[in-house]
């Protein structure tokens, strides 16, 4: 089921997002200082890819001042509306029963949208 799901969420949109992700995270790699961000960027991309069986962990190194502020800049800068761009999404797919499973993808995608640094993805195959 991971498998079928995965694939009608590419042909549907899921690679169009991804593709948008890595575009804005090799955009944001031009420069240094978005490096930090260009990262987390492909991170969510990887994710659009292969939602089905992924797994958003928590990164195991201490928490720490750093990753707080960047998560707050991420928030700040664009975070909020990549997330509540996948809220939207996720609302209009649970309408309908058979599009409850792509909707639960898209609440993940939120969260970690929404604050991605010290977040970990483990990609279910």
């Amino acid at each position: 089921m991971r498998f079928l799901g995965n694939i009608i969420w590419l042909i549907f949109g899921g690679l169009e997002a991804a593709i948008g992700y890595f575009t804005g995270s090799l955009a944001m790699a031009m420069t240094i200082i978005g490096i930090p961000w260009a990262m987390q960027t492909f991170k969510i991309g990887l994710l659009c890819l292969w939602p089905f069986g992924a797994k958003i962990e928590d990164a195991d190194f201490p928490p720490g001042c750093l990753r707080i502020l960047l998560n707050i800049l991420w928030f700040i800068f664009g975070g909020f509306w990549a997330g509540l761009c996948h809220v939207v999404c996720g609302l209009l797919l649970s309408i309908t029963i058979i599009g409850l499973p792509w909707g639960k993808q898209h609440f993940k995608m939120a969260g970690l949208a929404i604050a991605p640094f010290g977040k970990r993805i483990t990609l279910g195959f």
